[in-house]
């Protein structure tokens, strides 16, 4: 069957968009998951697990992680065109296809993320279990929390490049189809989940041990996203021209343009922020200003990683071999 598109107007042509800010959504969510899975198993080892104690990140961030991860899950269903089809991910494995290991990727983690959460659940909180069988799961868990924390940090590695990877495995679009895309998309989800753990905690030293964390981040950031934009210009002319939009300000690109602006100027702007809260002097507990600048500085941080997911996949729509 042979199908002859003729229509002249935004919806048809020159462009068709098949994904949108739902799959964007989805990326940003699971990006952030697998980027706060990393974070609080780092969290957890870190001083042999003292650096946790006391700080309600310590419980709640685990518990995030599935949670994000279920509502990155529910726009990507939302996307599904036979959504009642999705079971057919589970009938087989695919060992070529980044779907297949996606698919059952995202089942692991599941599972993984909820041990890793029930483990480093402290002893004296774990009366507010509602039930005592997970009460007595948690005890038994707490047995195995450094091979755990391992397993949530390596889940969390996986979930991280696999959402870079489920893009650039199409080679017909060249602005995905870049092997630096995958470890684009894992150092902004790090960053992501350093930003979170940021906003979530309440000691002020595990604030800035993430702080410290997040400078880095937004450092490799700031040195892969140049990297990426350089290889794609000096490969071919179709990637060459996949990148143009991030380039060029008139109004048929104005907000990919607009999108490459702001992240010219949150990263660096964020990373100075960073730079001053870990030098600054703090006392025993930090003021509300030193907070609210805490606060702003990760919330940019997650609002470019947002950009970034939304201005890649609309872009690469727009290009093509």
């Amino acid at each position: 069957m042979e199908i002859t598109v003729t229509g002249l107007n935004a919806i048809s042509n020159p462009h068709l968009h098949a994904w949108d800010w739902r799959v964007s959504l989805y990326l940003f969510l699971g990006g952030l998951s697998a980027g706060l899975a990393m974070m609080n198993s780092v969290l957890h080892v870190r001083k042999n697990g003292r650096l946790a104690e006391g700080d309600k990140a310590a419980i709640s961030a685990p518990m995030y992680v599935p949670i994000i991860l279920s509502i990155g899950m529910f726009f990507i269903f939302l996307d599904l065109e036979s959504k009642l089809h999705v079971f057919w991910f589970y009938l087989t494995v695919q060992p070529f296809s980044p779907m297949s290991w996606g698919s059952w990727g995202l089942l692991a983690f599941y599972p993984i993320s909820i041990m890793y959460a029930l483990a480093m659940f402290p002893e004296n909180k774990r009366s507010l279990l509602a039930f005592r069988q997970l009460q007595e799961l948690s005890i038994w868990m707490s047995r195995y929390k450094l091979q755990l924390a391992a397993a949530n940090f390596g889940m969390g590695l996986f979930i991280g490049i696999y959402t870079g990877v489920l893009l650039s495995a199409y080679v017909a679009r060249p602005l995905w189809n870049s092997a630096l895309l995958p470890i684009v998309f894992l150092t902004s989800a790090m960053s992501a989940g350093a930003a979170f753990m940021i906003i979530i905690s309440s000691r002020k030293q595990v604030k800035l041990f993430f702080t410290k964390i997040e400078i880095w981040m937004i450092l490799a950031e700031m040195v892969m996203l140049p990297l990426y934009f350089y290889g794609q210009y000096i490969a071919s002319d179709a990637q060459r021209e996949s990148i143009m939009p991030f380039f060029t300000f008139n109004h048929e690109y104005f907000w990919y343009g607009l999108a490459m602006l702001f992240l010219v100027m949150i990263l660096p702007i964020a990373l100075v922020m960073k730079y001053m809260e870990i030098t600054e002097e703090h006392g025993e507990e930090l003021t509300s200003a030193a907070l609210f600048k805490m606060n702003l500085s990760a919330l940019m941080v997650l609002a470019g990683g947002l950009v970034i997911r939304l201005s890649f996949v609309y872009a690469g729509q727009l290009s093509h071999l």
